[in-house]
């Protein structure tokens, strides 16, 4: 027992409780996503916020199925949001979005009058796209289906035109004002169509400024009975899957990186919500479509020459089985001088470069498609040795496989 003088010595410790914690949760940011759904373009843009926000949200996404002419949602007024996402179609939708105050990141227009930071696709490399295409397939007649209703419309069809000159062809036009006017006349619409295809001299490739011109333009084929695609090849931009495939026959198209210029845009969105980049008044972020889907309306060789043509088919075929122009020459019949004077007066390529060109081509597609090794893909596109491949791409492309991988996989 401890004597009474010593224990009032001993200090005597009284235990604290910790109090609760009473740490907010952090506020997280809520954006609206005006974006159409009712085409792939569209879905695909909003795969990539999804996609952007899986990765660095979490975030509170208003979104309702839309087409190009839904209404600003009145409730968005007087919104406390954070920022919106918006692909814009007319001045009202416009009016209203800068009445909100908030970032709005726009993800169509670059016409009407805004300020907004814009994302999209540029659509010269479009035009120029489906030039090469066509080009590349042996055509040497040409004509562009327009609808003159919107500017990036346009400007597809002028970059495509443009392309076709610097090679030394025309380009004959058929202009179109609008698709709410087609759909109010559409037999005399279709008859039109079908009249300016027959006057058009054949084989020629036509670019269809979009999948739903395209879709026309192939329905207006059948009716004046012209084969396509022997007589006219058909190709359209932005690869609405309903479209291509539900046309007959099945429509070529250039893809639209919709889930690129989703993540894009926000990114962009994040970081000026967060006051880490304040974007400057109508900057522009372009993005380089995807390769063309080719399906059975541009799938020939137009040219005219049988052996020629005979020759095309067979390196489109097989140019990524190491085969050789002597393999190629054998194969048409011709002497390898025959060959290469006559492939070189029609298309502007030797068979050696078509073959390598075939062969970057299915280089470019398993690097923006697949996860392969550049062996793997050496393998694959008739190359022997993966480090040629890698420097002759380098030296094509002005990048490494790896670094065009990096900005085209998405």
């Amino acid at each position: 027992m401890i004597p009474a003088c010593f224990r009032a010595r001993i200090p005597v410790c009284i235990p604290v409780m910790p109090q609760a914690s009473r740490t907010q949760p952090a506020r997280i940011p809520q954006v609206a996503v005006l974006v159409d759904t009712s085409r792939s373009y569209g879905r695909d843009i909003v795969r990539g916020i999804r996609r952007y926000v899986a990765e660095h949200g979490p975030w509170s996404l208003y979104l309702e199925p839309r087409d190009l002419h839904s209404r600003f949602p009145d409730w968005l007024k007087d919104w406390p949001g954070d920022g919106i996402l918006s692909r814009t179609v007319d001045d009202a939708l416009l009016r209203q979005l800068k009445a909100t105050k908030l970032p709005v990141i726009e993800l169509r227009t670059t016409v009407l009058p805004h300020s907004f930071p814009f994302v999209g696709m540029d659509n010269s490399i479009v035009g120029t796209r489906v030039a090469e295409h066509l080009r590349n397939r042996g055509f040497q007649r040409f004509a562009c289906y327009l609808d003159t209703s919107e500017a990036f419309f346009v400007e597809r069809s002028e970059r495509f035109a443009q392309t076709l000159r610097a090679h030394g062809f025309e380009c004959a036009l058929f202009k179109s004002g609008g698709a709410r006017k087609k759909r109010l006349r559409w037999d005399e619409h279709q008859r039109a169509l079908s009249e300016w295809l027959t006057s058009l001299e054949k084989p020629v490739g036509v670019f269809a400024v979009n999948d739903q011109l395209g879709f026309w333009l192939l329905d207006a084929t059948r009716r004046a009975g012209i084969a396509v695609p022997e007589e006219v090849a058909v190709v359209g931009a932005e690869n609405d899957n309903m479209l291509c495939d539900t046309a007959s026959p099945p429509l070529s198209s250039v893809r639209l990186r919709g889930q690129a210029v989703g993540y894009e845009a926000a990114r962009i969105l994040d970081e000026w919500m967060a006051k880490k980049r304040i974007p400057k008044s109508g900057e522009k972020h372009l993005l380089a479509p995807g390769d063309i889907v080719v399906r059975q309306s541009s799938d020939i060789v137009a040219v005219e020459d049988p052996r020629i043509a005979a020759a095309l088919r067979f390196i489109r075929q097989h140019a990524t089985e190491q085969i050789d122009v002597t393999r190629v020459a054998r194969e048409t019949a011709l002497s390898r001088s025959v060959l290469e004077r006559r492939m070189k007066a029609l298309i502007g390529r030797s068979p050696g470069e078509e073959i390598n060109r075939i062969r970057f081509a299915a280089v470019e597609k398993l690097l923006m498609q697949t996860n392969l090794t550049l062996d793997a893909i050496a393998a694959r596109c008739g190359f022997t040795h993966p480090q040629y491949m890698a420097e002759a791409f380098r030296k094509r492309a002005g990048m490494t496989p790896g670094e065009f991988r990096r900005q085209r996989a998405v």
